[in-house]
C-alpha cells in the first residue's frame, strides 16, 4: 500500500485516515495551514490533485469551522476540519457547538504535540483532549502514530469509527480526533487509490411511531430544520401549520401566516388541544410560551430531530417520538378553517401597515390600461415614485423572498431581519436556512459560502445585519487558489445592533445607556472592506435599485449594502 521507503509514521497515518474517510462518503476536506498537522495537509493536497477531493484552504479556523458546517448542512455528509495545535483548536469552539446543538455531521481533526511535550511549556501547546466537552459524540486522543503497519490500520478505524459517529441516523454531529504527531512531522508518501466502498446499508433501529387520532383540536408547529415532513402531516391531519421561516415546511394550504398575533389571541389558543412538534422553535416568545403553560391542560408531542436535546419548554412536553402517522378518517374544515382564515386577516393587517403604507404611492395597474392620457401618466407618475420609496426592513425581506427560487439557496443571521422574515414572508418551498443551534450571529458568512460551494451552480443568498456581517468578515478571504462561488450577501446596514430595540431592555433603558452598551454603533465603509476581499459591491437606497441588485446577480461573490433606517 505504502511504497515510499521508510515514510514518516504520521504521513502513514493521514494518508490512510483521510483515503479511507473520502471511501466512506466525505466529499470536502477544509484546512487550516500549521506544522504540526503538515502530514494531513499535504495528504489533502494530493486527494485534491487526483480528483478525489475538493479542498478549501482558510487562514481563519473559525471561518473554515463554520465552512464546514456549511457544506454539511447542504451535503448532509460531514467534511472534515483540519487544524494544527494550540488556539486553532479553540478556534473552532463556535462552529462545534452549532453543529452539536443543530445536529450537522462534522469530522473535526486537530493535531497535538506528542506526550513527552506536553505540560512542559512547549510552544503552541494547550489542553486539546477534550476541549470541546459534551458538545461531540465522539473524543480520541491518539497518541502518536508508530512505524510500521499499526499507524496504517489506526487510520483507518478511526475514519470508520469517526464517520459512522458523525452520520449517526439518530444523533448526527461532530466527533473530535486529537491526534498527537511526533516528528519528523511528515515525509513523501505514496498515497493509494481511491476505492470507493460499497456500503451496505445500515440497519436502522426502528423508533416510536406515534397514531395521532383525529380528534383534539390540532395544531403543527415547525421550527428550525423540521423539513417538509411536518407539512405532509399538517396536510393529512388537516391541521394548521405554523411554520417558523427557517422550517423547510413553510409552504402548503395548511399555513398560518402572521401566526404570532394568533398564537396571543386568548379566545383562539383556549380552543387548542393538541400540539405536535417538528424541528427547533426559536423565533417566537409565543410557541415556548404556549407549550411550557401547564395551566391550559394541552397535550404536546415533540417529534424528535437530528438535534441531542429534545425541545422542552416547561418541562411540559407529554411525549418524544421519532415519527408520528395520522389516523385515517375525515378532517375537522372547520377547525382549519378558523384558523386559516384568522392567520389570512391578521397577515393583511401587517401586510397592510408594513407595505402598503411604505408603498402609498404604488400605482394602479388598471389605469395602466386605460385609453385616458391623463390616467396613463398618473400611472407612470405613480410607478415612478413607488420605485424611489426607501427600503424598509420588510421590503427588504420581501424583495429577497420573491427573488428566491426553489434552486437558489437563502441563509439568515441570526438577526433582527430573520425576525422580520418570519413575521412577514408567505408559503413558499424554497431552501432557507439559519444557525438556529445556538442563534449567534458568528459565522453566517462562513455557513452561507459552505452552502454555496456544495451547490456550485446556484445563487446563494445570505441576509445579513451589518453587525453580523462585521463579525464574520473574515470569511469574506478567498485564497488565490480557491473557489469563488456564487454568493450574494445582502447587508441591512442600520449602523448597529437594533435588535435590541425591542427587547425589554430597549423599553427600560436610557437612550444614553442603549447606545453605549447594545446599539455598538458603526461607520464601517462596506465597500472599501468588499473591495479589500475582491469581492463585487453594490449599494442601493431605493426599492427599485434593491430589485436591480437581486436579478442582476452574477457568477462571482457580491456583497450588496442596503440602507436601513435605525
Amino acid at each position: 500500500m505504502i511504497h515510499v521507503a521508510n515514510p514518516a509514521p504520521a504521513s502513514v497515518f493521514a494518508a490512510e485516515f483521510l483515503t479511507h474517510v473520502v471511501e466512506l462518503g466525505v466529499e470536502h476536506i477544509v484546512l487550516s495551514p500549521g506544522a504540526r498537522s503538515q502530514a494531513l495537509a499535504l495528504v489533502a493536497a494530493e486527494l485534491e490533485r487526483r480528483g478525489d477531493v475538493k479542498l478549501h484552504v482558510r487562514i481563519d479556523e473559525r471561518a473554515a469551522g463554520f465552512l464546514a458546517l456549511g457544506l454539511a448542512v447542504e451535503t448532509r455528509m460531514p467534511a472534515v476540519v483540519i487544524t494544527t495545535s494550540g488556539s486553532a483548536v479553540a478556534n473552532l469552539h463556535p462552529a462545534v457547538l452549532e453543529a452539536h446543538h443543530a445536529g450537522v455531521p462534522m469530522i473535526v481533526l486537530t493535531a497535538d504535540r506528542p506526550e513527552e511535550l506536553r505540560e512542559i511549556g512547549s510552544n503552541q501547546t494547550t489542553h486539546q483532549h477534550d476541549i470541546y466537552g459534551p458538545a461531540v459524540r465522539l473524543s480520541v486522543d491518539e497518541p502518536a502514530p508508530v512505524p510500521g503497519a499499526t499507524a496504517e490500520r489506526r487510520g483507518a478505524e478511526l475514519a470508520t469509527d469517526s464517520f459512522y459517529t458523525a452520520t449517526d441516523y439518530y444523533a448526527p454531529g461532530p466527533v473530535h480526533l486529537n491526534v498527537a504527531f511526533r516528528e519528523p512531522l511528515s515525509s513523501a508518501i505514496d498515497v493509494r487509490p481511491v476505492e470507493m466502498l460499497i456500503q451496505s446499508e445500515r440497519r436502522i433501529e426502528p423508533g416510536i411511531t406515534l397514531e395521532l387520532t383525529r380528534g383534539p383540536n390540532t395544531i403543527v408547529i415547525a421550527g428550525a430544520d423540521a423539513g417538509p415532513r411536518a407539512e405532509e402531516v399538517a396536510h393529512e391531519g388537516g391541521w394548521p401549520l405554523i411554520a417558523e421561516v427557517t422550517s423547510g415546511s413553510r409552504f402548503g394550504r395548511n399555513l398560518v401566516p402572521a401566526y404570532r398575533e394568533l398564537l396571543a389571541n386568548p379566545e383562539l389558543i383556549s380552543q387548542i388541544e393538541r400540539i405536535v412538534v417538528f424541528g427547533h422553535p426559536t423565533l417566537s416568545r409565543e410557541v415556548p410560551a404556549l407549550i411550557g403553560d401547564s395551566s391550559t391542560g394541552i397535550q404536546t408531542i415533540v417529534v424528535r430531530g437530528a438535534a441531542p436535546e429534545g425541545y422542552n419548554p416547561g418541562l411540559n412536553v407529554s411525549s418524544f417520538v421519532n415519527d408520528v402517522k395520522v389516523e385515517t378518517g375525515e378532517s375537522d374544515r372547520d377547525w382549519l378553517g378558523l384558523w386559516i382564515v384568522s392567520g389570512r386577516e391578521a397577515f393583511e393587517r401587517y401586510e397592510s401597515t408594513a407595505i402598503d403604507a411604505a408603498l402609498a404611492t404604488a400605482p394602479n395597474v388598471t389605469a395602466s390600461r386605460s385609453e385616458s392620457i391623463d390616467e396613463k401618466k398618473a400611472f407612470l407618475a405613480a410607478e415612478l415614485a413607488a420605485s424611489r420609496v426607501k427600503i424598509s426592513r420588510e421590503l427588504l425581506v420581501d424583495a429577497v423572498w420573491r427573488s428566491t427560487w426553489p434552486h437558489d439557496r437563502l441563509v439568515f443571521a441570526a438577526s433582527r431581519l430573520i425576525r422580520v422574515a418570519d413575521k412577514f414572508v408567505g408559503g413558499k418551498k424554497i431552501s432557507v436556512h439559519a444557525n438556529r443551534g445556538l442563534a449567534g450571529i458568528d459565522g453566517t458568512i462562513g455557513t452561507g459560502i459552505g452552502i454555496a460551494l456544495a451547490t456550485e451552480n446556484a445563487l446563494t443568498r445570505i441576509v445579513v445585519g451589518d453587525l453580523a456581517a462585521l463579525h464574520d468578515a473574515g470569511s469574506m478571504l478567498f485564497g488565490t487558489q480557491e473557489e469563488r462561488p456564487r454568493v450574494q450577501v445582502i447587508v441591512g446596514n442600520d449602523g448597529g445592533g437594533t435588535i435590541f430595540d425591542a427587547l425589554e431592555v430597549g423599553q427600560t433603558a436610557s437612550a444614553e445607556n442603549m447606545d453605549r452598551v447594545f446599539l455598538t454603533p458603526q461607520q464601517v465603509d462596506l465597500e472599501a472592506l468588499a473591495t479589500a476581499y475582491g469581492w463585487g459591491y453594490t449599494k442601493v437606497a431605493t426599492v427599485s435599485e434593491l430589485e436591480r441588485a437581486l436579478t442582476g446577480a452574477g457568477e462571482g461573490p457580491e456583497l450588496v449594502e442596503v440602507e436601513l433606517e435605525r
